[in-house]
């Protein structure tokens, strides 16, 4: 199942505006195209996509230059790595990016790439503050009631402990019904869950809106 500009860019911390430009090709290639994007398409995103995303706006929030990470990018496949981007924990020390293997071996990737060093500890998938200063959701439960699992839908958000999509359940509350009523329709779907879905879709919306790049 593929992401919206907007759900990934929720999901990730990004802006839809900073999505834009990193798949563009102003620079020499972009620094992630989306994976299940064609030209003249409507463009959408992997799960993968969304947890390379999340490195970015992490590494950005400790304030690495973009053009550090597009080093680190180019680095990666300078030593061979060609595998999808969120294959890779980046992590930042100082201003320069690691490559961590392995919870005490990394490798630089911006200073003296490819010399190994030690590695630092960091979930990406856990909540954080962008450069924005704005809170980042934790990527496994970005809402209560509402989570994410790469086994389910292809880690489109769905009510916890369902397969049914969030946007299904905010649908049915944004045309009136009542989230005790969910039930009638979903019995899986406990009533505190599709709030959850509503409040997510609200905080979804919220990526519409233009903001800076970088």
């Amino acid at each position: 199942m593929s992401f919206t500009p907007e759900v990934a860019a929720a999901l990730s911390g990004a802006s839809t505006g900073q999505l834009a430009y990193w798949r563009s090709a102003q620079a020499p290639e972009p620094l992630l195209a989306p994976e299940h994007y064609e030209p003249r398409t409507r463009v959408s995103y992997s799960f993968r996509d969304v947890v390379a995303l999340r490195t970015f706006v992490y590494l950005r929030s400790r304030k690495v230059p973009l053009q550090r990470i597009r080093k680190a990018v180019a680095s990666l496949r300078r030593l061979g790595q060609d595998e999808h981007l969120s294959a890779y924990d980046m992590v930042s020390s100082g201003q320069d990016i690691e490559w961590r293997l392995s919870s005490g071996e990394a490798v630089d990737l911006t200073h003296n790439p490819g010399q190994q060093v030690l590695a630092q500890m960091v979930d990406i998938l856990a909540p954080f503050v962008n450069m924005q200063h704005e809170d980042v959701v934790d990527l496994r439960r970005p809402k209560p009631g509402v989570s994410v699992d790469p086994e389910i839908r292809g880690g489109f958000p769905v009510i916890e402990g369902t397969r049914v999509p969030y946007d299904l359940v905010a649908s049915l509350l944004q045309d009136g019904m009542a989230a005790s009523s969910i039930r009638e329709l979903y019995p899986s779907v406990p009533e505190e869950a599709a709030r959850g879905a509503a409040d997510f879709a609200r905080y979804v919306e919220k990526f519409r809106r233009p903001r800076a790049v970088a």
